[in-house]
């Protein structure tokens, strides 16, 4: 890769946008020099294979290591094999699905290759004559020879060798060494699995034929009753074992015996339970009950749990080894058994091809006298003959689907210029519908929480929904980016209508939400929207208080007239009227026209610049709303959301406001359209608000005629005014001093 120091060949052009600067992919020599442009200058360095809106088919023909990611060498790779195929480079900027075979260079070995499989499939298609193959094409022909009789994979399902005999052995095969997925997908054998599997074969077959069957050292009981009593015996040595050191111990100590038997409390448990019928429960517990010296009962008084396995042990062990019927075994018993099993013991562990073993000798040997594994080699053999032919077919596919889709690629990998350009991004999975608004950054998501706790950095306001489809067990995951308007009506729970690239329609219902600005609008109204909001909550309170004040005064009216009813003595008078409260209202009201006064005293004698007051106003209560808001929102970022989903973003892809504003829509009317205002819903209009505004307007007049001192030379006035409002009354005439005569 190319420093970024290094002096390139191609001239390059770079657009900005995000930003950052983009580099345009407009040719043919654009593409082939993408190895010498800096990586750093890569917007995306890798994506998924999956959950894009791309063909999933041409992505994992470009996972070459088939890790699910798509990354810069497996680019470079493609695009330095088209070079090696195509004539004209210019040609893949086309997007076109349907490749000439003209465009194809035969005068290059990959090239000539190339050319001969695309007419070998046109004419297996019926299209001898046809000037262009198509993705469709190669893609059907690839699936035919893929569940061909032969796909050139060298791996054979049995079912496809024609030999019965043969193909029952490659089930042998299977059975002892595993199978090899096929090119179909079916299991099968390969020629390596067939030599494994023969050399196994062969080995033990070779170490079964040195054991000879009158070898009573080896064999005391004959080969298969041998074998019989070895199991037997193992199935219950260790317990056997445990049981004979626990006596020996009971022997040295009395003392632990008692322990050795079992604690109490473990009978104490089982007396509450509803045992099984094997007693399992009690399997931990010694063999039978322990004392020293005892000999181990091979019938009462065994641990019934072992019950089964002993009796087993009884019968293919102890009584053809002992020679007769025993009814308990002791020490000397025990240790005799296995004297006689160790030559068997030792001639199984010296066993080879071990694998085949479950196919039994006589299966064995009939296989290895047998031709299956010359004519099983031989089947690997003629499958991968046609390889060639259908790795051609393979490249052919790789080859069309390249032609149209690398381009389109390229414009949402190297440069993100179809995102920018507002044209519909791999990534962009459709359009959400919901609260008056579209919008189109909907990208589709696995696990919500997992994408959230790196998505938040992008300081984009986002929804998560999950859409489904009426009847239909299609479930779609995404998290929509909301980028204009407000949050008002954005919670979880509210359903909208998401509409995916195919135009399918899907029930769509926010399940969580990063909660970010959205736009400027919505911080310079969030301080008035939080105000009303206290002020409905201080009215609700209120109106609260004064309903149950309200109800216990009714209760305490009630209380009083039973009261006054039975005799009672009856509540005391309420006064009627109450000097204080008068005077507190009096004072209230003074004080509040006085502050009101002032205001208007100090709005009204800015003059001119009393607009500029509004405007001053305003912004003291909303600037740092809005500067906060602004500060978020050039920083929202794109990279996080889709880091958050596989990709690895290189730069910041930024959602600046008029971008943010052009992927979410509001709804507007249509030009041109006509609107009535005529609503017969509308709440009937009082008139009190018309007086109430009338008069606010008459005060301000005066106040402002007050503040200009034109009423000042209205005595009537000046006197009102002073009477009504002493705070500002005027200040008396400056009476000059009489001059002192000499």
């Amino acid at each position: 890769m190319a420093k970024a120091t290094e002096q390139t060949k191609h001239r390059w052009r770079f657009y900005r946008a995000g930003g950052v600067d983009q580099v345009r992919l407009e040719t043919g020599a654009d593409i082939m020099n993408l190895h010498q442009l800096d990586q750093k200058l890569w917007v995306a360095l890798s994506c998924p294979t999956t959950g894009l809106e791309f063909d999933e088919r041409t992505l994992a023909l470009l996972d070459t290591d088939n890790d699910k990611r798509v990354r810069v060498p497996e680019i470079l790779a493609a695009i330095k094999w088209l070079g090696g195929v195509l004539k004209n480079p210019d040609d893949l900027v086309k997007g076109q699905d349907g490749l000439p075979l003209a465009a194809i260079d035969a005068t290059k070995p990959e090239g000539k290759h190339m050319l001969a499989s695309a007419k070998h499939i046109l004419t297996s298609l019926g299209r001898k004559d046809a000037a262009a193959i198509t993705v469709a094409d190669a893609a059907e022909t690839s699936k035919f020879f893929a569940q061909a009789k032969h796909n050139g994979d060298g791996i054979v399902p049995p079912d496809t060798i024609d030999d019965a005999l043969a193909s029952k052995v490659a089930e042998d095969v299977i059975a002892c060494c595993g199978s090899e997925p096929d090119r179909g997908g079916k299991p099968g054998i390969s020629a390596a699995k067939v030599e494994a599997f023969f050399a196994e074969a062969s080995a033990y077959a070779d170490w079964h034929g040195a054991m000879k069957p009158t070898d009573k050292s080896t064999l005391p009981l004959g080969l298969d009753d041998t074998a019989a009593a070895f199991a037997a015996t193992n199935a219950v040595r260790a317990k056997i074992d445990d049981y004979f050191s626990r006596c020996r111990l009971a022997a040295f100590d009395t003392r632990a015996g008692a322990v050795l038997r079992g604690e109490e409390k473990t009978y104490l448990e089982l007396a509450a339970k509803q045992l099984s019928g094997s007693v399992q429960e009690v399997a931990g517990m010694p063999l039978a009950l322990i004392e020293a010296g005892k000999a181990l009962p091979l019938g009462n008084g065994l641990n019934p749990a072992w019950f089964d396995a002993m009796q087993a042990f009884k019968a293919k062990a102890v009584t053809p080894l002992l020679g007769k019927d025993k009814s308990e075994l002791t020490a000397d018993d025990w240790a005799a058994i296995n004297a006689k099993l160790t030559p068997y013991a030792g001639w199984q562990a010296s066993k080879k091809g071990g694998a085949v073993e479950k196919l039994g000798v006589v299966r064995i040997k009939e296989i290895l006298a047998g031709d299956a594994k010359t004519k099983l080699l031989a089947a690997t053999a003629d499958d991968a003959k046609v390889a060639a032919e259908v790795d051609g077919i393979a490249s052919v596919e790789k080859l069309v689907r390249l032609y149209r889709d690398l381009h389109k690629l390229l414009l949402n990998f190297v440069s993100f210029t179809d995102f920018y350009a507002r044209r519909p991004s791999v990534f962009q999975a459709g359009t959400l519908y919901l609260d008056g608004r579209s919008c189109d950054l909907c990208v589709r998501v696995e696990d919500a929480g997992k994408h959230a706790s790196l998505a938040g950095m992008s300081k984009t306001f986002l929804a998560y929904t999950e859409c489904s489809r009426p009847g239909s067990a299609e479930k779609l995951h995404l998290a929509c980016a909301f980028t204009a308007g407000d949050s008002d009506h954005l919670f979880v729970g509210r359903n909208g209508v998401f509409y995916d690239r195919k135009g399918r329609d899907y029930d769509a219902t926010i399940k969580a939400i990063i909660d970010q600005p959205i736009s400027i609008g919505q911080a310079f109204a969030a301080p008035y929207k939080k105000l009303l909001r206290y002020i409905e909550e201080q009215v609700a309170k209120r109106a609260a208080a004064a309903d149950a004040a309200s109800t216990e005064k009714l209760q305490a009216a009630a209380s009083a007239a039973g009261a006054a009813a039975t005799g009672g003595p009856a509540a005391a008078p309420k006064p009627k009227f109450d000097v204080g409260v008068v005077a507190a209202l009096g004072v209230a009201v003074g004080g509040i026209t006085a502050a009101l006064s002032g205001v208007m005293a100090a709005f009204f004698g800015l003059g001119g610049w009393m607009p500029l007051g509004v405007l001053g106003l305003i912004l003291l209560i909303s600037g740092p709303s809005m500067v906060i808001a602004w500060l978020k929102l050039r920083q929202r970022n794109l990279g996080p959301i889709l880091d958050a989903n596989g990709w690895a973003v290189n730069g910041r892809v930024k959602v600046n406001i008029p971008l943010g504003a052009s992927l979410t829509d509001s709804a507007h009317l249509p030009a041109g359209s006509e609107r009535s205002l005529i609503d017969p819903y509308a709440p009937k209009k009082s008139v009190w608000p018309k007086i109430i505004g009338i008069v606010l307007f008459l005060a301000l007049v005066v106040v402002g005629l007050h503040m200009a001192g034109i009423s000042q030379k209205w005595e009537w006035y000046k006197t009102t005014w002073d009477k009504w409002f002493p705070a500002t009354a005027s200040a008396p005439a400056e009476v000059t001093p009489p001059v002192k005569k000499d």
